[in-house]
């Protein structure tokens, strides 16, 4: 069998999916290859939203909200089980799923369960079960396979109570004390679920610093936050064995010699990128050690007909970037207007036990590139809306340039965080400065009055200096 195609699309995860879509509501005849007929990849399945669902189940079986509001512990009077912590997981991954498939029926793409490797540069094989193949031609191909958890051969995976960050959703009890392996937003992010349910928790990081790539205040902020839930941070520490012991417990050497003895391990020490069988050298196409495929501004890699979008292409790899990465990407291959600057601002959500949200410039990058700014702040406990839900740590950081007041950075830390951050993202995207907050109305009791606050405050530190660079904040 051989069908001809505008654009056919390898993976179903998020990159895939809004690929897909996007093509044919352009008008192009799509194809898209995945090698599950669950669609929607680490994002619906193993990755974005399951672990998401976890961190919303772990608030509400731990009672973590209602202790803080009301000084009483009303969690669940009995042991957590597993089937506890992912019943409403496994409702959103199928709910998901569905969602998925029926949004593709609707664009008319056809889907194809197998695995895609290339022919040429212009072509791809589909391998289904009983070995059979389907050759597909098509003007264009978008490369979306996502990626997988990268398997450190310290670990062996095949040990009960080892786990990866897709297979740690297959744990068959709720382990005393978990040991994390990897301070990075993934490995954050189970740290803080864990502890919210009375996990003890070793979180083991090679930096000194915890997600340095926030603007540094929020990142210490979120460090002492995750101690405060129980959470024990191994700074400048890798693990230099891991064995079991006759009692059946886990025991980790660390280079600083320390010995962790624990119950279950989850190594989060980054992700490889799926393109083993893309036989990419057919295509024209090189990766690097990990996988990563290198791309233009259009998301068009070294064969001028073949895109690549998502985590195969490496940094941020958030389901949000990977979408709009694939929108831009169609929107080229097809001959579609792109907006232009559609990509210069890409908001990243961290779902850590407080949660961040952040936008543009931190005060580090403005320092380095010697921008003379001012710092506005507003902290939950100042509205009514912040002292209603009980969050007493959380605030929100807005940057501005001095010289005319434009907002250049949005960080904050608490309650909401993920979605109040998209209120400076479009301020920022109008170009807008802080007079935009000061005259804004915000509904009382909201956190969006948090901006206002912020705002207010920038403009009271107008006679203040900003650090300089090596300067500490």
């Amino acid at each position: 069998m051989n069908s001809t195609y505008d654009v056919v699309v390898i993976g179903g995860g998020p990159a895939g999916i809004i690929g897909a879509t996007t093509a044919a509501a352009l008008g192009a005849k799509v194809a898209l290859i995945d090698k599950s007929s669950d669609l929607g990849g680490a994002g619906a399945n193993t990755g974005t939203a399951p672990s998401k669902t976890l961190r919303e189940t772990a608030l509400a079986l731990s009672g973590a909200k209602s202790r803080e509001l009301y000084g009483v512990d009303l969690s669940l009077r009995r042991e957590t089980t597993v089937a506890d912590f992912l019943r409403h997981e496994r409702r959103v991954k199928a709910g998901l799923n569905a969602r998925i498939l029926q949004r593709l029926i609707s664009s008319k793409a056809d889907v194809y369960v197998g695995t895609g490797s290339f022919l040429d540069d212009h072509a791809v094989a589909v391998y289904q079960e009983q070995a059979s193949k389907i050759a597909l031609r098509s003007t264009n191909v978008l490369i979306a396979t996502g990626s997988s958890p990268f398997h450190p051969p310290t670990f062996r995976f095949e040990m009960p109570g080892v786990y990866d960050s897709d297979t740690i959703l297959n744990l068959d009890r709720m382990p005393e004390s978990l040991a994390i392996v990897g301070a990075g937003v993934i490995g954050s992010e189970y740290a803080s679920t864990f502890a919210a349910l009375g996990v003890r928790v070793h979180l083991i990081e090679g930096r000194d610093t915890l997600l340095p790539f926030l603007d540094s205040e929020i990142s210490r902020t979120l460090a002492v936050a995750m101690e405060r839930t129980g959470v024990q941070f191994h700074w400048k520490n890798r693990v230099l064995a891991c064995s079991k012991s006759d009692g059946g417990q886990l025991m980790l050497s660390l280079s600083s010699g320390d010995q962790l003895s624990v119950d279950a391990i989850l190594v989060a020490a980054g992700r490889k990128s799926n393109v083993e069988k893309l036989n990419l050298t057919a295509a024209g196409i090189t990766a690097s050690d990990r996988g990563l495929i290198p791309v233009d501004e259009h998301f068009r890699t070294q064969a001028p007909s073949i895109y690549a979008a998502g985590d195969v292409i490496g940094f941020p790899a958030l389901a949000s970037t990977s979408m709009q990465q694939a929108r831009i990407a169609m929107k080229h291959a097809v001959g579609s207007e792109i907006t232009p600057g559609s990509f210069r601002l890409l908001p990243t959500g961290i779902y850590t036990i407080p949660e961040v949200g952040t936008i543009g410039e931190t005060e580090e990058s403005l320092r380095t590139k010697g921008v003379d700014y001012l710092v506005g702040r507003g902290a939950y406990q100042d509205t009514a809306r912040g002292r209603i839900i009980g969050d007493q740590h959380g605030f929100l950081k807005l940057l501005f340039r001095r010289a005319d007041m434009k907002l250049l950075g949005v960080h904050m830390i608490g309650e909401q965080a993920t979605d109040l951050v998209h209120i400076g993202m479009m301020a920022m995207l109008s170009d807008s400065a802080a007079t935009i907050f000061e005259e804004a109305c915000f509904n009382v009791p909201t956190l969006g009055e948090l901006y206002t606050l912020a705002a207010l405050d920038a403009a009271s530190n107008m006679g203040v200096r900003a650090p300089r660079n090596g300067e500490p904040a």
